[in-house]
């Protein structure tokens, strides 16, 4: 045993094995290490490549959140562009018919003028043949004065004052024209004056108004929640206000639509409350829309109030200072109307004044001149009439009535108030700029009136009189008995309803008149 242990020989065979397995081990730790480093490698790699998709990510969102703002600040550029285009092209227009206008007013006064020099001529022409016939004969009578020189003084004296007299009376003729011309250029200056005056001295906003209201939102999602659930919200917000709600795909707004302005300024305001509230459902919609419609109330008497108060006119009833604060929202022809109203009552207080009359009144009346167009659309009539009955129903003055009823000639001007009214109204509805509706719109609309009046059989002219509210048709009375004529009467009617956009109400009057006419000779 001690021999096996003590002879070096037996370890021998050993030596290279524990070399063999010594190298296995450093190769096996070598492989082992470097499969690691492997693995460490390839995890940062992969790390790697998820940093970059995630930075390419976001860069690829922060490009095209860019790329929406830009756009966007170039579609709202481009927009207020277009605006300002749209603005110059309607000012070039209105100026394009100004000058049209001023032309044609020139050209007919040069007619005029050269009218005039031609009869100016022709009575100068006259004036000296008779002047020479006057001389002629003059010297005629001197020279039979002369020949019957052998009457007495007294007869001579009467001959001497007779022709005197004639002279004086054909001189004093001449001064008396000329005095009563000189009268009168006269008081047309000053009437003119007083209108510049008071045209010189009211000074009033130009505000003019549309039909639709837009509603800013505070996301595109919130479109979702104002159109509901299969469109119940949207469907109970029209039929709550009355006015028609457009979402369409214009981003962060939508449109109310409607003629009503008192409806539509209920819908805009109940829109905002339900927008800044978010609580947004049938039951919600009908309560906010009630206390809207209850704020606006308070809101239309106050503006009538402070119209009434800022104007100096007092005592008016409750049910008529809410009218004037309706007029708020009520536009004709893209005139405000209270802004027209208190623009016709302060002209026609300016002229009062001028005339020695009672401004209080005048004002009163320009004030309410217009009060039928906040009923004209409940009420049966023209606005005119309309608001001279409700007037009326208030006891109103006898004067103020008549203003209010007779201001566009639908009954005769009893007072000077009435005719001051007219006068006001025609200054501030033609003032350049308070009305939308150019000429040529204006003739169009005329013109498409009497083309279907004249469209019937048996009309034969049909004019377009008041300013388009009322057509009269004269038809053949051989082909158009009287029953006929009533007919025709109430089919012209229904197709100006049909066919005609046009503010308050249009009189249709068809005359069947047979003229026989034969000369004595």
């Amino acid at each position: 045993m001690n021999y096996i242990t003590s002879n070096p020989l037996i370890y021998f065979p050993i030596l290279p094995v524990c070399i063999i397995f010594g190298f296995l081990i450093c190769f096996l730790f070598f492989r082992l290490r470097q499969v690691s480093r492997e693995k460490a490698s390839r995890s940062v790699i992969k790390e790697a490549k998820s940093e970059a998709e995630r930075i390419i990510k976001g860069a690829d969102i922060t490009a095209r959140e860019e790329l929406y703002k830009r756009k966007e600040g170039f579609e709202k550029e481009t927009q207020d562009t277009r605006h300002e285009l749209r603005q110059l092209e309607k000012r070039l227009s209105k100026r394009e018919d100004n000058l049209e206008r001023k032309i044609d007013i020139m050209t007919k006064k040069e007619k005029y003028i050269e009218s005039m020099a031609s009869n100016l001529s022709n009575k100068e022409k006259d004036v000296n043949k008779k002047s020479s016939q006057l001389d002629e004969l003059i010297e005629e009578e001197k020279s039979t004065l002369y020949k019957i020189s052998g009457l007495s003084a007294d007869a001579a004296e009467k001959l001497l004052l007779s022709r005197l007299e004639k002279e004086l009376e054909i001189e004093c003729a001449g001064l008396i024209e000329k005095h009563i011309n000189k009268a009168r250029e006269e008081a047309e200056k000053k009437a003119i004056s007083i209108i510049g005056t008071a045209i010189q001295r009211c000074t009033a906003n130009n505000s003019i108004d549309n039909v639709v209201s837009t509603i800013e939102l505070p996301g595109d999602e919130m479109k979702g929640r104002i159109i509901g659930r299969e469109g119940r919200n949207i469907r109970a917000f029209e039929k709550a206000t009355g006015v028609d709600v457009i979402v369409d795909d214009t981003p962060g707004i939508i449109v109310l639509s409607g003629f009503d302005g008192v409806r539509r300024e209920v819908a805009r305001l109940a829109m905002k409350k339900l927008i800044v509230d978010g609580r947004i459902h049938p039951a919600r919609i009908e309560e906010v829309v009630q206390e809207t419609e209850k704020d606006i109330e308070q809101i239309v008497l106050e503006t009538g109030k402070q119209t009434s108060f800022e104007l100096g006119i007092h005592d008016l009833h409750t049910e008529i200072i809410k009218l004037i604060g309706r007029l708020r929202y009520r536009t004709s022809y893209g005139q405000n109307q209270l802004q027209h109203s208190i623009e016709v009552a302060d002209l026609a207080g300016v002229l009062a004044g001028e005339l020695k009359l009672d401004a209080q009144v005048a004002r009163r009346c320009g004030l309410l001149h217009d009060i039928g167009k906040a009923l004209s659309a409940d009420v049966e009539g023209t606005h005119a009439l309309v608001g001279a009955d409700f007037a009326k129903r208030y006891d109103e003055k006898p004067d103020v009535i008549n203003a209010i009823a007779s201001h566009h000639e639908e009954v005769p001007s009893e007072t000077v108030y009435s005719v001051l009214i007219n006068a006001a109204d025609a200054i501030s509805a033609s003032r350049p700029g308070a009305r939308r509706e150019t000429l040529e719109k204006y003739v169009k609309r005329l013109e498409k009136l009497e083309s279907v009046a004249m469209s019937f059989n048996g009309v034969e002219s049909a004019y377009a009189i008041q300013a388009g509210r009322e057509v009269r048709v004269i038809v053949h009375p051989d082909k158009v008995s009287d029953k006929s004529a009533s007919k025709i009467c109430y089919d012209i009617a229904k197709n100006v309803e049909d066919e005609l956009e046009y503010p308050g109400e249009v009189t249709v009057t068809v005359i069947r008149e047979k003229r026989v006419v034969q000369k004595a000779k």
